[in-house]
């Protein structure tokens, strides 16, 4: 049996193959506005390249039920198995989407224990790094590179307009862009690490960093110091939702 994992997120739309038990193949292409366009894609992206008999398909994010499918399951129980999936027993998992952040307790078997997500304000997300960086002449694809040897400067605001703002009247002052860029993921991590608090977690207890943001090894050792815990990434973490509704459907209609 073949199994296609699909999240729609905000952003990205992430898709994941497995045969069997087998993962094959994995793709991800920006959302652009278009979540259902998109989500037809990936599968067809997987159906033009492979010989798929006895198909099934598994939806979650925001645009899970665009598309007709075997299974339909809230994203925050396919990040909950996706989790552990790429790290088997973890019990605490911070997702950094698009738009939206989610801080989750798993009870070591993949399933949720409790969770908080800010999905109302775009702080804390992906989109504020976006618009930050912009503001900053720089790519978010080079931000790992760009902040390298920065020294934080302290931002205070956590709305986008705002902080925008107040990037723009650092700039002026004469600060480096990259010590400014830097001081937006202190910021951010500071806000999450508050989200995270709220789940009681064990202190000192790993840390399972998912997400589009998670592709950022800096952001994730500056996430450390604020959970006092050590944050793991893994190469496909972007992934983790498709793989825990393709893991979910695996289970449930194999």
């Amino acid at each position: 049996m073949y199994t296609i994992g699909l999240d729609s997120g905000s952003t990205t739309t992430k898709g994941v193959l497995f045969s069997n038990e087998e993962l094959i193949d994995k793709y991800l292409i920006p959302t652009a506005g278009n979540p259902k366009k998109a989500m037809s894609d990936v599968v067809g992206y997987f159906k033009r390249k492979y010989v798929l008999n006895d198909l099934k398909l598994v939806t979650t994010g925001y645009g899970r039920k665009l598309l007709p499918a075997d299974l339909v399951i809230t994203e925050i129980t396919c990040h909950g198995k996706g989790a552990d999936y790429l790290s088997p027993g973890v019990k605490q998992v911070i997702d950094i989407g698009g738009q939206d952040c989610k801080t989750i307790q798993l009870n070591g078997k993949g399933n949720v224990v409790e969770f908080s997500m800010n999905d109302r304000c775009a702080a804390g997300t992906g989109r504020f790094v976006e618009v930050m960086m912009r503001t900053l002449g720089e790519d978010i694809t080079d931000l790992d590179q760009f902040v390298q040897d920065a020294e934080p400067v302290t931002i205070n605001s956590m709305c986008t307009v705002f902080a925008e703002s107040e990037v723009i009247s650092l700039i002026s002052k004469g600060e480096d862009r990259e010590d400014i860029a830097l001081g937006v993921l202190h910021s951010i991590a500071q806000r999450i690490s508050s989200q995270y608090s709220k789940l009681r977690p064990a202190r000192g207890e790993k840390v399972l960093f998912t997400g589009g943001l998670s592709k950022s090894a800096t952001f994730a050792k500056v996430l450390e110091q604020y959970v006092s815990a050590p944050v793991k990434c893994d190469e496909l973490s972007q992934y983790a939702g498709a793989i825990g509704a393709a893991q979910i459907g695996i289970k449930k209609l194999g």
